[in-house]
């Protein structure tokens, strides 16, 4: 049975779609059965993996709306050799259209049952919001791993989430944690990164991957060839962290 994890920060612009490919297309790498759930109506990583959001026939909007299955709407990553149940804008009026619906918040957690058992991790990559969506998305997780940068207000955003991710957890899914925090895009030439990355560590412990993804331009020029930056330039440092990511995240499952 898959392991179901979000990518989640409820903070914009802090590597959570680039992590969300590069650790499916890391985890596909070391033969692993990986489904990648793009949640975000802007479709970054459904592009990310080599789709073309804009010529989608079926898309997670209607698996979430009941008009149709998870197995028919995925699409393989040319790229990346992991499944992807892609998006695009039309998921944006998914979640006025979903006001009405029984269970709105467990749409995506019915939705799965089907094809749980045809993968070893599913990955689903949140909105940066707090919404229906990303709400559907920690329904039906068993963990949550947050990317985050080592900046200030970074810190801030990461107090709101574990909460939200405490409240999700008492009423609507017992099975939810944090699995861990990653930091990413991290400078350590700045000295506020390594202060932040020392409070992270201290707080937090063990939740705190000792893997850290450095700012890499090759990850950033990635996606607009449609490839994941671990296969688009496997040299690159960036690369190469998403890896070892990936390895940890392994080892970390296996412990528990």
């Amino acid at each position: 049975m898959a392991k179901i994890f979000c990518i989640a920060n409820q903070k914009g612009g802090v590597g959570k779609t680039t992590t969300a490919v590069n650790l499916a297309a890391g985890l596909a790498n070391l033969k692993q059965r990986v489904l990648l759930i793009d949640l975000d109506p802007q479709g970054n990583a459904t592009m990310g993996a080599g789709i073309n959001k804009a010529e989608l026939e079926s898309s997670v909007y209607q698996v979430l709306l009941g008009m149709g299955d998870v197995k028919a709407a995925t699409i393989t990553s040319e790229t990346g050799h992991f499944d992807v149940l892609p998006s695009n804008r039309d998921l944006a009026g998914a979640e006025v259209e979903m006001v009405e619906l029984e269970q709105r918040e467990m749409r995506l957690k019915q939705a799965l049952v089907s094809v749980i058992d045809n993968y070893d991790f599913i990955l689903i990559d949140c909105p940066p919001a707090l919404s229906m969506l990303t709400l559907n998305g920690l329904c039906a997780a068993h963990g949550v791993i947050i990317p985050m940068q080592c900046e200030y207000y970074a810190l801030e955003g990461l107090s709101d989430l574990v909460n939200t991710i405490k409240i999700v957890h008492a009423k609507m899914n017992p099975e939810l944690k944090v699995i861990g925090l990653l930091r990413v895009m991290f400078d350590p030439r700045m000295m506020l990164s390594q202060q932040v990355s020392s409070q992270l560590e201290k707080h937090f412990g063990d939740k705190v991957f000792k893997t850290i993804i450095p700012r890499n331009v090759r990850l950033a020029e990635a996606p607009s060839y449609g490839i994941p930056g671990v296969i688009f330039d496997p040299a690159a440092k960036g690369a190469q962290a998403y890896v070892e990511f990936g390895k940890e995240l392994l080892a970390r499952i296996v412990k528990t």
